[in-house]
């Protein structure tokens, strides 16, 4: 590596330091707040020189990629917005000290997406979640129906207990759902899920049925599944599927919402499915598939 990269890499390391020194002096901030402060920006310089890549390099878009990696990466809103404000105070310094032409943040606003649409599974992701299952048992056939179910409708995780055999029907595909404020909406099935619903009913839910409940999916005793106990099945079958990020029964109702847009449905389709009253609420997943188009062209693009 030349001589003027380690100068590029020198530099941001000793512009953080100059920033951090400022902070204290100027503004007088406690020494917890400028921990926090060189911690975010620490990690924005060890990204710089991972990419090899000096202050007067960055632009608006490799402030966008970055924030999007770690985003990506499960950062929480929280720490999102610490993140993006740390940036702000950093290049607004440097621009107003003469250090470098033009503040790369100026105009990049803290995305509302962030505090509202958890991580999204990537498809590979989902096959491995679908795939983990022992299928060979009534439960492991139980777990594969409920999570193609909930990958095939978007289900909430309540709907998704909840649902009645009264209300399923393979033929020709579809679930009847009562959703919030007792709205009822009808959400097609996928093949996949009729298959695996099929079997379960047939050769799974049988053995499970002690009772003689009107659910769909039983747990082992043969009552009614909780919201608790899908979620300690879904996080287990994730961590056998080898998902490390954060997974949640909403995780997978966002995946189902945005793969299917990335994939050219319809938004009003997609609400109605959702069961959300409002188009607004739908509208987020634009956002999502927006932001990750952005982030795309911005790092593949000669010209971006």
């Amino acid at each position: 590596m030349g001589g003027e990269d380690r100068r590029h890499r020198d530099d941001a390391g000793h512009q953080v330091a100059e920033y951090l020194a400022h902070l204290a002096v100027e503004r007088n901030l406690s020494g917890r707040t400028l921990e926090a402060y060189g911690r975010d920006l620490g990690r924005f310089v060890t990204w710089l020189h991972g990419h090899d890549l000096g202050l007067n390099d960055v632009e608006r878009s490799t402030v966008r990629r970055f924030l999007g990696e770690r985003r990506d990466g499960g950062l929480s809103s929280r720490s999102a917005a610490r993140l993006l404000s740390s940036l702000r105070g950093f290049f607004r310094y440097l621009a107003r000290e003469g250090i470098l032409a033009a503040d790369p943040t100026a105009d990049l606003h803290s995305p509302s997406l962030w505090q509202t649409v958890p991580h999204v599974l990537s498809p590979d992701e989902v096959e491995r979640l679908l795939a983990a299952p022992d299928t060979s048992k009534p439960l492991g056939l139980r777990d594969r129906a409920m999570l193609e179910t909930l990958y095939a409708t978007g289900l909430r995780v309540s709907e998704l207990v909840g649902l009645e055999l009264a209300e399923v029907r393979l033929d020709p595909g579809f679930v009847r759902v009562l959703g919030k404020g007792r709205k009822e909406r009808l959400v097609p099935l996928g093949r996949s899920a009729i298959r695996w619903i099929g079997r379960y009913m047939e050769d799974g839910r049988p053995r499970l049925d002690r009772r003689g409940r009107p659910e769909l999916y039983l747990n082992f005793r043969g009552g009614r599944l909780t919201r608790q106990g899908f979620w300690k099945i879904l996080r287990a079958h994730g961590l056998a599927a080898g998902i490390r990020s954060q997974l949640s029964p909403h995780v997978v109702r966002h995946s189902f919402a945005t793969h299917l847009l990335d994939h050219g449905a319809d938004l009003r389709a997609v609400q109605m499915m959702l069961g959300h009253a409002s188009l607004t609420t739908t509208e987020i997943y634009t956002h999502v598939a927006r932001e990750r188009l952005q982030r795309l062209y911005d790092a593949k693009h000669p010209r971006a």
